[in-house]
């Protein structure tokens, strides 16, 4: 099983920087997704700052998230 979310932090240029149960920090970005589907709402910046952490993972107030395994294994380590 992959680490989970710890903490978020939404960035400029639409990533965000996700600490792991680990201690890994990593940039996830989250381009591909915004304006799409339940994510047209991430095109609101003030809205995309809105994600915190939720079930070990990530979510918008919206309900929108993503799957924490998609989470790391798609993003960079910094």
């Amino acid at each position: 099983m992959n680490p989970r979310v710890k903490t978020v932090e939404a960035e400029n240029g639409n990533s965000l920087l996700l600490e792991f149960t680990n201690g890994e920090k990593r940039r996830f970005d989250v381009s591909p997704y915004i304006g799409k589907g339940v994510f047209a709402p991430l095109t609101d910046e003030t809205f995309f700052r809105r994600v915190s952490v939720f079930l070990d993972s990530i979510q918008w107030p919206n309900g929108p998230d993503l799957c924490p395994d998609t989470l790391y294994l798609d993003s960079v380590s910094i």
